[in-house]
């Protein structure tokens, strides 16, 4: 064999190695990336578990802490009349801060959005409901006497905001969606009141907007779960 084909084949099987080795390079690249990322995730889902199990362990020691710290007021207060009373003042501004759960008789309101909105003329957004809707409701039943009221699980607090953020309300920054469930502590004869022929609820109904309302002997309103702050008052 000449030197020319020599040369040649050493060419060719230089090539050929440099393409295998780039080939190989690309490889370990993309596994590297892939392992690389799955890694992130991983370590990602594990942080966001690590500060739910946190929360949880705090939410809970929160109520174990309230639990004893009634405990201690009601043997505090045995057989003291003024001690009782003020024991009762504190349970009630507890109730009223709304960082107690409630029960009680009073209503139960849900309201969904237009199911079918139809007319091309129309605007959709007519047909849904939005956060002043369930403001001026919340108005509604606390002029009708309402002494608790939830939206979706969410208590509502002296603090607590309702906003509209597209088709999405937030409550005590929390998204909730239709179809809103609106529970309120009170006189039930006073409170279904605001289902009244004119009002509010009926000019929804005209919108498309569905809306039941219920008398209950006993709702359930779950505490706020929230921070309650104040940097202001003193």
């Amino acid at each position: 064999m000449n030197k020319r084909k020599i040369a040649f084949t050493l060419g060719i099987v230089c090539i050929i190695l440099t393409v295998a080795i780039c080939v190989q390079i690309n490889t370990i690249k993309n596994a590297n990336s892939t392992v690389s990322k799955g890694f992130s995730e991983d370590n990602l889902r594990d942080e966001v578990l690590k500060w739910k199990e946190k929360y949880d362990r705090i939410l809970n020691d929160l109520d174990v802490a309230e639990k004893n710290l009634t405990k201690i007021r009601e043997e505090s207060t045995k057989d003291d009349t003024t001690s009782s009373e003020t024991e009762e003042q504190i349970k009630l501004n507890n109730n009223l801060l709304g960082t107690t759960n409630l029960e009680g008789p009073g209503v139960e309101i849900v309201i969904e959005d237009d199911p079918n909105p139809i007319g091309v003329l129309e605007d959709v957004s007519d047909h849904i409901v939005h956060d002043a809707d369930l403001r001026a409701i919340v108005n509604a039943l606390k002029n009708a006497g309402a002494e608790a009221i939830s939206i979706n699980g969410q208590r509502l607090v002296n603090t607590t905001s309702i906003t509209c953020i597209g088709n999405v309300v937030k409550i005590n920054n929390e998204k909730i969606t239709s179809p809103f469930t609106i529970k309120a502590i009170g006189y039930p004869e006073s409170l279904v009141a605001v289902n009244m022929n004119g009002s509010y609820i009926d000019d929804l109904r005209d919108w498309g907007i569905q809306v039941s309302i219920k008398k209950l002997n006993k709702v359930e309103i779950p505490k706020y779960t929230g921070v309650i702050s104040a940097q202001y008052m003193k």
